[in-house]
């Protein structure tokens, strides 16, 4: 078995190119069981969607454990990585985009 290190150690920058392709490979495996989740609480999420919100929701998430990260890291530094936030928050814009509100059927 290939060891993750090893997997790691492709990197574009200070981001390793494994971390982003699992975390994508991840939502685009659960992203229908996701979309009928929400649904179910009357929220439409396209499946497509899921994939643009990956990376807002991952830096979230680290964000809420505590779990620092390169790309969490650059995203919540005052002084500079201004093209990382743009790229997070045209992501989490674009996912957000065609979210719907499903009302009640009578």
């Amino acid at each position: 078995m290939i060891p993750i290190a090893f997997l790691r150690q492709f990197r574009l920058g200070d981001y390793a190119i494994f971390d982003f392709a699992v975390s994508l490979l991840g939502f685009y495996l659960l992203s229908p069981l996701l979309s009928k989740i929400f649904l179910k609480l009357r929220i439409d999420i396209p499946r497509q969607n899921w994939l643009y919100l990956t990376l807002p929701i991952g830096v979230a998430t680290h964000l809420i454990f505590g779990k620092i990260t390169p790309l969490t890291r650059d995203f919540i530094d005052i002084q500079g990585h201004y093209i990382v936030k743009i790229v997070i928050i045209a992501l989490l814009l674009i996912g957000l985009n065609d979210i719907k509100i499903v009302k009640k059927k009578i």
